[in-house]
């Protein structure tokens, strides 16, 4: 039977509770949101008028210096076009960066608003039910005009009794009452017609009757 040959140090396999070792990585290390701002704030400067009156004026004194003998451009503003291709290639990935951040924090922004929209609805749906359900009981409650009634039929019974007339009439009391509301009804219902269709030769002007003619 062979025999068991110990594990070297790279052959053996890590334990589960063993944390492992950090690798070294050749990548560089940096802190993306630090580097975010970075990039937020130069793309917010590539698109002030400051930094188009720097670059004019770059590019107008790099023009002058190299048309005169003291030029130090040997290409003919082949570098300038390198420098300002340079500029161009890395603004434009600062400023997508700058974008992406932007529609990051809109998109949780939206969401905030989403979630507060939601609970402002349920509030107002909680709002709804309870006034409808003191409408409901609203609808229970003795009104002024009901009180006055049963006072003003419980203040006749006591006259009645008192003076020593006729006996109180319930009945005669509620035909009574109902013939005072037919006559207000009708009374409102005459006023509205005589609001409604003016009765002068003109607006604002009063009736001149026969009697005040003569």
């Amino acid at each position: 039977m062979a025999e068991r040959r110990p594990l070297g140090a790279s052959q053996r396999r890590a334990r589960l509770d063993t944390p492992l070792e950090s690798r070294s990585s050749i990548r560089p290390h940096y802190d993306p949101e630090a580097f975010g701002r970075v990039s937020e704030q130069i793309a917010r400067f590539l698109g002030t008028a400051r930094f188009l009156v720097y670059m004019t004026v770059f590019i107008a004194f790099w023009v002058v210096i190299n048309v005169t003998p003291i030029a130090f451009d040997p290409y003919t503003f082949t570098f300038l076009t390198l420098l300002l291709s340079l500029q161009a290639s890395y603004a434009a990935p600062l400023i997508l960066l700058a974008q992406n951040r932007q529609a990051d924090r809109d998109r949780i922004s939206q969401e905030e608003d989403r979630a507060a929209n939601s609970r402002l609805q349920a509030d107002v749906e909680y709002l709804t039910r309870e006034v409808a359900s003191l409408r409901h009981a609203l609808g229970e409650v003795a009104t002024r005009d009901f009180l006055r009634d049963q006072l003003r039929e419980l203040s006749d019974e006591v006259v009645a009794r008192t003076s020593g007339g006729p006996a109180y009439d319930p009945k005669a009391r509620g035909r009574k009452l109902d013939r005072e509301r037919k006559a207000e009804r009708k009374k409102r219902r005459e006023q509205r017609t005589e609001d409604a269709v003016p009765t002068g030769g003109g607006l604002g002007e009063p009736f001149v009757g026969e009697s005040d003619g003569a």
